[in-house]
């Protein structure tokens, strides 16, 4: 069976709850989701006076553990229109499995969040998309088949680039139904490319 892992950083838990989603695409797609998150690297103290969510469920993820999955789709909220310095810090170790090309071919998403609607989704999900292709990821966005990226009805996040959220400038908006169904989409449609390549 196809494995597609969901590798997420979250510090008040709204990505954690879009990861949920995306894991609920990749199963409907018929592969198996397994969700992991990158390692917290603030000061136990920080972490604390910021309130930050710690106690999430998702084991944390090693380097290493990415060459045992088909697909991997990241998630993270911005810093200043970018990757936030966990998963900065991540993908940072990854030089071994570059060198020797052992994600060539894997597929690789990406989700993110951001406190407005312009606090940089998808530059955010471009430097997530840069990693993926430094590292010979085949790279899957999230294309206009899910149409609520379409909506003007309301206010939304949902990019072509990736599936997205507004948290709202002290985090008090959770992913909104339309989100989190641009989400689960991408997540099966990210599965079904996998099975594909993996065929």
């Amino acid at each position: 069976m196809t494995r597609v892992l969901i590798l997420y950083y979250s510090s008040y838990g709204h990505i954690e709850t879009m990861a949920a989603a995306v894991a609920e695409g990749v199963n409907a797609g018929g592969a198996e989701a397994v969700v992991k998150r990158v390692p917290e690297t603030a000061p136990a103290e920080v972490a604390a006076a910021a309130h930050f969510k710690t106690d999430q469920a998702a084991p944390v993820c090693t380097v290493e553990e990415l060459v045992d999955y088909d697909a991997i789709i990241f998630g993270v909220p911005t810093r200043y229109g970018r990757l936030p310095s966990q998963m900065a810090a991540f993908l940072d170790q990854t030089g071994g499995l570059w060198a020797r090309g052992a994600l060539n071919g894997k597929v690789g998403s990406a989700f993110v969040s951001t406190a407005t609607q312009h606090g940089g989704q998808e530059t955010t999900l471009f430097s997530l998309i840069t990693n993926m292709l430094h590292l010979g990821m085949v790279v899957s966005g999230l294309p206009y088949s899910f149409q609520g990226q379409m909506r003007l009805d309301e206010i939304t996040g949902a990019s072509p680039y990736g599936a997205t959220t507004i948290a709202g400038s002290k985090g008090e908006r959770q992913p909104s139904d339309n989100e989190l169904d641009g989400a689960r989409h991408q997540g099966e449609l990210v599965a079904k490319l996998a099975a594909k390549l993996a065929a």
